[in-house]
């Protein structure tokens, strides 16, 4: 992998996202702007709020990142943008982290935006460090990124891409506990939970919410997030192809 060929690489996503406003508007201001919309819908009820509120820090950047990677990524195939990068030399490594690089730093943006208002504006009440919460937001981003890579090779239009949601997405927010402990489901519910990233992107959100410091299963959630991330990276690069058909 070649550092300059993947600054570079970075540097160009970031430039085309410039001129996407909507993206933009979507990446950074959709998920604070929810987490608004939740605190008033709980105004009775703070302690409710601070439970999903800390759950849906795991959740919006990663589907936010989903969307906007996911489409990014199918423009570039299908204007024919990767193949033309693809035949100069260029490799996949560096194309998928100057890709990932690009898309890091906006979830960084993100994740701070989100984390920062939930904690010192709405006033989420957490036991460990906000800088935890900030810590797996951003890998929960980083996964909806590699997701997104991965999600645009399979996909010939943006409506495809909206219908992976119902695919990828969806049954991760349905089973990661959000709407009932997991331990609680039905066993093979309980099982397939087990195995989605997301499970453990919101298990590591209440293990801040609950202990005031950094507890053996937030690093093994943690880790978790992180390996997905990589292990969905390494299948995107594999989708692309030198020439296409």
């Amino acid at each position: 992998m070649n550092a300059a060929r993947t600054f570079t690489t970075a540097r160009r996503v970031l430039r085309q996202l410039g001129h996407d406003p909507r993206s933009i508007a979507l990446l950074l201001l959709v998920p604070v702007l929810l987490l608004v919309l939740l605190y008033y819908v709980f105004d009775a009820n703070r302690r409710g709020f601070d439970g999903i509120g800390a759950s849906l820090l795991g959740i919006f950047p990663m589907v936010t990142m989903f969307l906007v990677t996911s489409i990014a990524t199918l423009r570039e195939r299908t204007s024919g943008t990767l193949e033309r990068l693809l035949s100069m030399p260029l490799g996949k490594a560096d194309l998928i982290a100057g890709y990932a690089l690009a898309f890091g730093l906006l979830a960084v943006v993100q994740a701070s935006a989100a984390t920062g208002v939930a904690v010192w504006l709405l006033d989420l009440d957490i036991a460990g460090s906000p800088w935890l919460l900030l810590l797996i937001a951003l890998l929960d981003a980083l996964l909806g990124t590699a997701l997104g890579l991965f999600v645009s090779a399979f996909a010939a239009s943006e409506f495809q891409v909206v219908q992976f949601m119902p695919v990828v997405i969806f049954p991760q927010i349905l089973l990661c506990g959000l709407f009932a402990p997991r331990d609680s489901m039905q066993p093979v519910l309980e099982a397939l939970s087990d195995v989605l990233p997301m499970s453990y992107a919101v298990d590591g959100m209440t293990e801040v919410l609950h202990h005031t410091e950094a507890t053996g299963d937030f690093y093994r959630d943690l880790a978790v997030v992180a390996g997905c991330a990589l292990l969905v990276l390494a299948l995107g690069a594999a989708t692309l192809r030198r020439r296409t058909p």
